[in-house]
């Protein structure tokens, strides 16, 4: 049993062949599918999605690289949109300082908006943080996330924010990274972070872990993360896939 608990399968890499790479991902074991949302079309999307297939799941909401250009008519939506029974979080949300692409003050708003949003709403927040560690962990303190919980996605800080996250009752989402030769911050992480506190993803169409790194990522390479974890942790890899399965569903309680 396996949950991708982060994909993006409304992404146009998905264009051509959507529906066949999501039911392929399903038939190799693929319990749970959790498509994340970027903006306000994916947000649709994953609703869409969650529509067609009883095994998908999706969070809506604003990623930082689109701050900018958020309105108060899209936040609305977005609150609509949470309505429907298979939107299980808000997401994802945060901060990113790698790109630029929106002015972080305004990232920093509209990630303050999505956390109040996920408190009004009992719902997790699903929290990207690329290269804002610092300004990431000051708002969700500010914010009381600690009382809507919710995960730090393709977790890319050290152990002592593990450690911080991991306070706030926060999980650690695990993907393809952890597979990669250079990724000895993230091994340590894993290492680290109790089994129950630990998610596992892909983030397709982006970051496929080896032996497949280059090419598209799918919900059903899942696997080959959990495949490294346990081996990182000294697990059976059946206990890998079973627990962060059941983390899962008590995160976004399904």
């Amino acid at each position: 049993m396996l949950f991708d608990t982060h994909t993006h399968f409304d992404d146009e890499k998905f264009n051509e062949d959507r529906y066949e790479m999501i039911n392929k991902a399903h038939e190799s074991g693929v319990d749970l599918i959790l498509n994340a949302a970027a903006d306000i079309e994916s947000s649709r999307a994953g609703v869409l999605l969650g529509n067609e297939f009883d095994f998908i799941y999706s969070s809506v909401g604003f990623h930082p690289e689109v701050a900018k250009d958020v309105t108060e008519e899209m936040f609305q939506e977005i609150k609509l949109l949470a309505q429907n029974p298979k939107v299980v979080a808000i997401g994802e949300a945060g901060l990113d300082y790698h790109y630029d692409d929106s002015p972080k003050e305004i990232q920093k708003e509209i990630f303050r908006r999505q956390v109040a949003l996920s408190r009004s709403l009992n719902l997790p927040i699903i929290v990207h943080d690329r290269d804002a560690h610092e300004d990431t962990l000051e708002i969700l303190k500010d914010e009381n996330a600690k009382e809507c919980s919710g995960v730090l996605h393709c977790f890319s800080g050290s152990v002592e924010m593990a450690k911080i996250v991991l306070n706030m009752g926060f999980y650690i989402s695990v993907g393809g990274v952890v597979t990669f030769k250079n990724a000895k911050k993230m091994v340590e992480v894993v290492k680290y972070v109790p089994l129950d506190m630990l998610l596992l993803e892909t983030d397709a169409p982006y970051l496929t872990p080896e032996p497949y790194r280059g090419k598209r990522n799918y919900s059903g390479y899942v696997g080959l993360v959990g495949e490294k974890v346990a081996e990182l942790k000294g697990l059976s890899y059946d206990e890998v896939a079973m627990k962060t399965f059941e983390n899962g569903k008590k995160l976004f309680k399904i």
